[in-house]
């Protein structure tokens, strides 16, 4: 017995996952854990995986694994400018103060 086709589904396609998601999570977390250097790549590419995901028009399951990465990012970016900030403050007044000198 044969059923008769009716069309696409009614539940739409499957779920697609971003082909850079899991990519952007993890270099998020490793952006915290082990390098802050990496958080500015997580940052760029978790906003340029939002943008592509927002204007595709289709359901992507690991947006949220994308959003995590790059808030991640984001983080880890701010702190390695806080750190660049403190060390350029700090040559600063050693070179102010004399600390350099012998």
């Amino acid at each position: 017995m044969s059923y008769p086709h009716y069309g696409p589904s009614a539940y739409g396609a499957p779920p697609q996952t971003h082909p850079h998601g899991t990519t952007i999570l993890v270099l998020g977390i490793l952006s915290l854990v082990v390098c802050t250097f990496i958080g500015p790549f997580a940052w760029v590419m978790g906003n340029t995986a939002l943008r592509e995901i927002d204007e595709s028009g289709h359901y992507y399951d690991n947006r949220s694994a994308v959003q995590a990465g790059r808030i991640c990012g984001i983080i880890s970016s701010a702190m390695l400018i806080l750190v660049a900030a403190l060390i350029v403050t700090v040559v600063g007044l050693a070179l102010i103060t004399g600390g350099f000198s012998s």
